[in-house]
């Protein structure tokens, strides 16, 4: 953590900002083409595949618990089908994730790095199962996800933040693949921390860099697709803007032309953040469709 508590301000404002699903167009090839065929293989979940992924494309993508750190949602995702009557028919075993679950609510960061620490202290089979899996998706995220550009007004946007505002990446994504993005995109310049899920959570990211009294309550922002994203801007005094899933372009040209003015004119807060929370809120239910 000292690498965000060293984190000096240049400017008045803050913002921070999420990557997958935010700044790029990535939920969807990663989850569908890298999470999901790693879980039901390292799960054993192929009996019941088709309800496995459902459940997987439900917690990570469709639902409150979108952008969730891999570890946690593993764990929903893995509930969501053991309690579907339907693939519990199947004949799948899922195992007590009660070992996991203690890791998850250590103080070990959520990341590989965490897991081989706390699994050193407190070994387990499944914690090598868990670990075999984390594994496993970063190499298909490696070798799949590329050329995902940001979207449209991204760019623009950015270039009218850091000229008021200090940015940084707030994410739960690994670094290496952050900075592999960013990079690619040759956009790395424009934050001045790209902090991933090696540094903590998003609240210990924003806590660290934006808490105390380093910028007034009203001149500190979060940008995100998920409910975890809002969750983190409020337990640390933030400001929250979403970007919609399903309609980001237009979350952007909004952002741009109308949010970012806001924001740094000190019209944000109250009625207009409200409404924009309601609107996204609206879009990510609690319950599954298969439990309606």
């Amino acid at each position: 953590m000292k690498t965000l508590q060293d984190f000096s301000p240049s400017h008045e404002y803050f913002v921070g900002l999420d990557s997958d699903g935010c700044v790029f167009d990535s939920m969807e090839i990663k989850h569908k083409e890298c999470f999901t065929p790693m879980f039901i293989k390292h799960w054993r979940l192929q009996a019941a595949s088709k309800y496995a992924r459902r459940a997987w494309e439900f917690a990570n993508l469709y639902s409150k618990t979108r952008g969730m750190n891999r570890f946690p949602v593993c764990v929903r995702s893995l509930r969501l089908v053991s309690e579907w009557p339907e693939a519990a028919a199947r004949g799948i075993d899922v195992p007590d994730l009660g070992p996991l679950q203690a890791f998850i609510d250590s103080e070990f960061p959520p990341s590989n790095a965490g897991l081989e620490a706390y699994r050193k202290q407190s070994p387990h089979p499944l914690l090598d199962l868990t670990m075999d899996w984390s594994l496993a998706v970063n190499v298909l995220v490696k070798d799949i996800v590329f050329g995902v550009p940001p979207f449209p007004r991204v760019v623009d946007t950015l270039n009218r933040i850091v000229s008021n505002a200090d940015l940084v990446v707030v994410s739960g994504t690994p670094a290496e693949a952050l900075q592999r993005e960013w990079d690619e995109n040759a956009i790395a310049h424009y934050p001045q921390v790209i902090a991933g899920q090696e540094l903590g959570k998003k609240t210990e990211h924003l806590r660290a860099m934006a808490g105390g009294d380093r910028y007034a309550p009203d001149k500190r922002l979060m940008i995100g697709d998920a409910p975890g994203d809002r969750k983190a801007a409020e337990a640390t005094g933030c400001l929250f803007y979403p970007v919609n899933p399903g309609h980001e372009e237009q979350s952007w040209e909004r952002l741009n032309s109308e949010a970012l003015e806001r924001f740094f004119g000190g019209s944000f807060a109250g009625a207009y953040q409200a409404q924009l929370i309601a609107e996204f809120e609206a879009l990510l239910p609690e319950r599954p469709p298969w439990a309606c």
